[in-house]
């Protein structure tokens, strides 16, 4: 039997308080996924590879740094390769630095120098076919520069989707942002702000360059059509992000993630 009912109450009151406040400030605050010591979290998957299988230790992490590594490679040999966040994601922003470094590995094609990019709502590794040249997601492209040709950093690219920019569908592989890609060996900050199907946002050193939504699988892509008969809906609104290695040595660090409460 309570025998102060009004300080019960009270007490009640203050727990649930607390707990959705505790869980405010976790969907709205930077949380460190990355911890700089080693891969936990994260699953590699390569073209040919099995799900997990870091091929040649290409991904470690060093000093702090995600690092996408081909000391151990002669050849490149269409060895395209992510890796993957733990977590399906859907509202939120992905925040972290990045900086191409020594040269492309022997064998990578030529439009893999200093190209690499950060997957938004790729369906999960582990179903991915075992010869998957290019992930089929959105992709927000990170370039750097060759002191020569004009390049830009940030952009969209779109293997096996579509997305939506003015109302408009856009079908080409590659939109550029107007962000000059950085010749040297500098950090960059680049911040992606994901909602859902409805809008995402792509920001290089805090300025937004791209702005597209509702990111859709092709049909007429061959794994993009087996995820829709495999029950994938059309429009995505939701899935993994996933780092890439396509032959260039590049480094990440300071990789956080905010959940939006949506």
């Amino acid at each position: 039997m309570i025998k102060n009912k009004s300080w019960f109450y009270t007490t009640i009151m203050m727990v649930l308080i607390l707990t959705y406040s505790c869980k405010q400030q976790k969907d709205n605050e930077w949380i460190s996924i990355f911890n700089g010591e080693n891969l936990k979290g994260w699953s590699p998957k390569f073209t040919g590879q099995k799900y997990g299988e870091n091929y040649l230790n290409t991904f470690q992490a060093k000093d702090g740094k995600l690092v996408v590594n081909y000391d151990a490679y002669e050849e490149f040999d269409n060895n395209f390769g992510h890796i993957f966040y733990q977590e399906k994601l859907s509202s939120y922003r992905l925040r972290l630095e990045y900086r191409f470094v020594g040269e492309t590995v022997a064998g990578a094609p030529s439009w893999g120098y200093k190209n690499s990019g950060v997957k938004i709502h790729s369906p999960h590794p582990s179903g991915l076919p075992l010869d998957q040249t290019l992930l089929v997601a959105v992709e927000a492209q990170l370039l750097g520069g060759n002191g020569n040709t004009e390049r830009f950093t940030g952009n969209v690219c779109t293997a096996g989707t579509h997305v939506v920019m003015n109302d408009s569908l856009i079908t080409q592989h590659c939109t550029n942002s107007d962000y000059p890609a950085i010749n040297d060996a500098s950090w960059v900050k680049m911040e992606i702000e994901v909602h859902g199907s409805e809008r995402i946002i792509h920001k290089i050193n805090d300025r937004i360059v791209m702005e597209y939504a509702k990111p859709q699988y092709d049909d007429t892509d061959e794994f993009a059509r087996e995820l829709m008969e495999n029950g994938h809906s059309r429009v995505i609104s939701e899935g993994y992000i996933a780092l890439q290695a396509e032959g260039h040595p590049v480094e990440f660090r300071k990789i956080e993630l905010m959940k939006l409460d949506e």
